[in-house]
């Protein structure tokens, strides 16, 4: 159950990351969080402000500034011009350059770094609740800055700890970063909120190591925030049918080599076998991956900057999801395909099994063997169902925002 608080007197969102991503393609699945959150808020009616770190410093939007910047960002209204100044030297695109002017625009007030806590205390009223959903701008100085109000609460969404697990398949320098935001967030979080139990137990331990363990909340994330599924199949997929898809950044993790490898394999036998959609941006760390994609090879297709819409329609038309990846913390992609009722073929994550149940296909990821047999059974299946029905998916209802923000602003 939901711990009962009293309410706070303002709500404070961190929308750094968001601003970050502006002009920069679609949303990645923690993008999304932060404007779910962002229009939960502005559809609410609680006193609310938002935070940005810019360049130099920070900005702090009251309701009306944090309207605009959303009419921005979402509603498709126009930016307004660069200042120069602040722009000079910059290699940030024009758009992010664009929005972070019109923040100091629309802004009631800003500081810079050693300034914040006095920004937030001239105009956050004491009681003031700060949320901070996207991992960015998590420092002790902006926590300490919080907590320098009267009654001042913080409560972060920790969305895993993949880059201290699992370093492996990080960048270079971001296990370090991560740990000193995940200790900053102990020290000083009045409240950590998980996406699945799996990954609280996983937070509760690192921040037992180093000491103070904050109130802890499991709240599942609810589903397309930005475009809900409008239940058509895409009319002319990039690819012959049958196709499976898989939907994700082109990182290590996420394990395309178990994918490619066996369209290798099918490609070399004489039977007609299905196609393979691989959606998401290249990341890192994956060379080898990019050179095998960049010689095109048979039956497979790459996209990279699909808008939400034509992934779902994609999606509706595959014979299924694949998802073999080495760890999540939640598993968005194969989330919105249990609730369209798209077949997933996942690996055995215990992350998985809480979120998704039995609806999934799971494989192991060391067995290339089993997840080629599986494929092959979903295109027999396909073939021989008697109609084109969709079986019976995920109720969305049990991945709600309405149910997450029941759980959280309780």
């Amino acid at each position: 159950m939901a711990i009962t608080t009293p309410s706070p007197a303002a709500y404070c969102l961190d929308l750094t990351r968001l601003v970050s991503r502006v002009g920069l393609g679609p949303l990645t699945g923690i993008d999304r969080v932060e404007l779910a959150y962002f229009s939960r808020f502005l559809s609410g009616d609680a006193l609310f402000f938002c935070l940005v770190k810019l360049r130099f410093g920070y900005a702090l939007l009251d309701r009306a500034g944090a309207q605009a910047l959303y009419d921005r960002m979402v509603l498709g209204a126009r930016w307004g011009g660069i200042n120069r100044f602040y722009s000079l030297g910059s290699k940030r695109p024009r758009a992010v350059m664009q929005a972070q002017a019109d923040i100091r625009r629309f802004s009631v007030g800003r500081a810079r770094s050693g300034g914040l806590a006095r920004l937030l205390k001239k105009h956050l009223p004491n009681g003031t609740e700060y949320f901070n959903v996207g991992h960015s701008n998590l420092s002790e100085k902006v926590l300490v800055a919080i907590k320098s109000l009267l009654g001042g609460r913080i409560s972060v969404l920790v969305h895993d700890t993949i880059p201290l697990d699992f370093p492996q398949f990080q960048r270079p320098e971001i296990p370090e970063k991560f740990k000193i935001k995940l200790q900053a967030v102990g020290a000083f979080a009045d409240r950590v909120i998980s996406t699945s139990a799996v990954t609280g137990d996983d937070i509760r331990r690192h921040l037992s190591k180093w000491g103070r363990v904050p109130e802890m909340l499991v709240a599942h994330l609810g589903l397309s925030p930005v475009h809900d599924y409008s239940g058509n199949p895409h009319e002319n997929p990039p690819i012959a049918q049958p196709y499976f898809i898989t939907l994700g950044t082109i990182e290590p993790r996420k394990n395309h080599t178990l994918l490619l490898d066996i369209w290798d394999r099918l490609a070399k036998s004489d039977d007609p076998f299905p196609g393979l959609v691989i959606v998401g941006r290249r990341g890192w760390k994956n060379q080898s991956v990019f050179e095998r994609l960049d010689e095109k090879p048979a039956g497979v297709v790459e996209l990279n900057d699909l808008p939400d819409r034509d992934v779902w329609a994609l999606m509706s038309g595959a014979a299924g999801l694949l998802f073999p990846s080495h760890c999540e913390g939640f598993g968005l992609p194969a989330a919105e395909a249990a609730v369209m009722g798209v077949p997933v073929i996942c690996s055995d994550l215990p992350v998985f099994r809480e979120i998704l149940g039995n609806y999934p296909v799971y494989a192991d990821v060391a067995d290339l063997y089993s997840w080629e047999t599986k494929i092959n059974n979903f295109v027999h299946y396909g073939k021989n169902r008697n109609n084109k029905k969709r079986r019976t998916g995920l109720d969305r209802d049990q991945l709600s925002w309405n149910k997450h923000f029941e759980n959280v602003l309780n």
